[in-house]
């Protein structure tokens, strides 16, 4: 059985502070791939139809890159400890350009869930950018590197959406993921050319490393606990993006395409706020700021439960509280996830590749699961059942920040 507490995994990156050009491509990288995970969520409404899906089952096309993504988490991400880093975020980077190009000719729902989900695997990629950018960090400075990195990531999360809907009104859904596919394998040339190496010093097998992934998950606390108020307020957050393009297009708002991405863009600038979670893990402020996260995504959630019920009329009063909901809930998912990432990097150096897996794997499936409940959820209940259903989540983050120990 492997033992974690050795330091045999201890990887080495080359002896030098992480830059700024060098934070400014973390960053953007992770914003790059992020977008294939979040794109289906504004897009059902159109591959639903297009592919001959009832709208029940669009849930799934919003799920598929999800839980392919927290396989990657679970069964590739964990390599980042055992071989050379850059030559597997090129590998995955390779493989999810061509699983982006063939997602663009998929001619049925089902041949198209089988590549999203391959593409959501390849694109676990990020969490072995993000732990060697948190190797490079002055001592001390953990939370802000990791901070000014999420903000690339939160920000492609965020632009995801309006980017995607922009794509299809122009061209279509297909053409989407044909411009990822490029953009992919651009990402993946000028990694080659600038990603520095870090190859642990591993003396296990892959097998080990993947049984270890539950002693890593039993032995720290920490981690049990930002996993599990991770994947509730993603839950919450997938459940509201993927049911909002749903709810935007009927009266009062009756927007098409275009204007959902309009909206979209609303939500963006919760991204902002990032770097500022990540400084106040650095001050000691994780309980606090992580309760407030939780308060501010039920708050979202309540005030678009509101928004939603009006059913008529021309204010711009509902769609400017659906736009401030959707901002709010932004800023607590983003403030969750940074301080999150930040607890779980400082655990063990020798296992973060499998510490990040572990984490980011766990919240996905509550995404996937989030997902999964807005088709469900919108069918048995419409917008008032999704957005009592979200607030649940977010109460059980809250209970869980109660009942939790110091960080």
């Amino acid at each position: 059985m492997l033992d974690t507490n050795d330091g045999q995994l201890a990887g080495r990156l080359p002896a030098r502070t992480i830059t700024g050009p060098q934070k400014l491509l973390f960053a953007a990288s992770t914003g790059i791939i992020v977008t294939n995970l979040f794109a289906p969520q504004t897009l059902v409404g159109l591959i639903g139809p297009s592919l001959g899906a009832g709208t029940a089952s669009v849930g799934l096309v919003a799920m598929a890159t999800l839980l392919g993504y927290a396989a990657g988490l679970f069964f590739l991400v964990p390599m980042a400890d055992l071989g050379e880093n850059r030559t597997l975020i090129l590998r995955m980077l390779g493989a999810a350009a061509l699983a982006a190009g063939i997602a663009a000719l998929a001619p049925t729902i089902a041949s198209l869930l089988i590549v999203l989900f391959v593409l959501g695997a390849a694109c676990s990629a990020i969490q072995i950018l993000v732990p060697i950018a948190a190797s490079m960090a002055p001592p001390g400075e953990a939370g802000r590197v990791i901070g000014d990195v999420m903000s690339g990531l939160m920000i492609g999360i965020l632009l995801a959406r309006p980017l995607a809907s922009l794509v299809a009104d122009a061209w279509g859904w297909r053409a989407f993921y044909g411009l990822s596919a490029a953009a992919l394998t651009l990402l993946a040339i000028v990694l080659a050319f600038t990603l520095p190496r870090r190859r642990p010093e591993v003396k296990s097998s892959y097998g080990a490393l993947i049984a270890s992934l539950f002693h890593l998950l039993r032995q720290e606390p920490v981690l049990r606990r930002r996993a599990l108020t991770a994947a509730l307020v993603m839950a919450a957050f997938s459940l509201f993006w993927t049911a909002v393009a749903l709810r935007l297009a009927q009266p009062p708002f009756g927007l098409g395409q275009r204007g959902i991405a309009l909206f979209a863009l609303v939500g963006a600038g919760g991204a902002v706020v990032t770097p500022l979670f990540g400084r106040a893990g650095d001050r000691g402020w994780t309980r606090a700021a992580t309760i407030f996260c939780h308060l501010v995504l039920i708050g979202a959630l309540v005030l678009a439960a509101w928004a939603g019920s009006f059913q008529s009329g021309v204010s711009w009063t509902p769609l400017a509280l659906m736009g401030v909901s959707a901002v709010l809930l932004d800023i607590g998912v983003t403030g969750d996830q940074t301080l999150g990432r930040r607890a779980i990097n400082l655990l063990r150096p020798e296992a973060r590749g499998r510490l990040n897996g572990l984490f980011v794997g766990i919240f996905f499936i509550g995404g996937a699961i989030g997902s999964l409940l807005a088709g469900i959820g919108w069918t048995l209940g419409g917008w008032p059942c999704l957005c009592a259903i979200g607030a649940a989540f977010g109460l059980a983050a809250l209970l869980a920040d109660w009942t939790g120990g110091p960080e």
